[in-house]
């Protein structure tokens, strides 16, 4: 089969290419505290929607784990985190309960903008309430999700090492 956009052959009345422009979200529910930050959950390579075939993420650098929660430096040292430390994520909606809680991610620091984090789906699901959708699709907002951080304060008590074959293991390091 032929691509005719490929071969720029626009096949419209105008002969050219014709764009629809999508309205964006209006809604921020973080009121710009900078404390809120928007995570979005990722797939890793080994894995297909909510089937994990491996623990490894070739893409990212991750082998054998899947707790993790990749941040910006900046917001790593902002919020006064090392990366390798232990956290909790808590969404922060209003209308979020008590228990929309993910214990105890490694930080990792990664190339994402500032006020944005990432983790692994499905292990972050518990933070989409039900309520948290497009309101036409109805589809969950898995890519945009309004999260806090805190320290674990939990030491679990091993080694953790960041390099470029890989994070692998614990942090011992717990924030004040």
């Amino acid at each position: 089969l032929t691509n005719s956009a490929a071969l720029r052959v626009w096949n419209t009345d105008t002969k050219k290419a014709n764009f629809l422009c999508t309205p964006t979200l209006e809604d921020d529910s973080t009121n710009g505290d900078p404390d809120i930050l928007r995570l979005t959950t990722l797939r890793a390579h080994d894995q297909y929607n909510t089937t994990v075939y491996s623990l490894d993420d070739r893409y990212r650098g991750v082998f054998g784990r899947r707790d993790i929660l990749f941040m910006n430096e900046r917001d790593i040292a902002r919020m006064g985190f090392v990366e390798g430390d232990l956290v909790d994520i808590a969404t922060a909606l209003d209308f979020a309960r008590a228990d929309r809680v993910v214990q105890k991610l490694t930080i990792v620091r990664y190339a994402l903008p500032e006020g944005c984090c990432a983790s692994y789906y499905p292990e972050t699901q518990p933070l989409i309430a039900l309520e948290d959708h497009d309101p036409q699709s109805f589809t969950p907002s898995y890519k945009s999700v309004p999260v806090t951080i805190r320290p674990t304060g939990a030491d679990l008590g091993s080694e953790f090492a960041v390099a470029r074959a890989g994070v692998v293991g614990r942090s011992k390091h717990v924030p004040a």
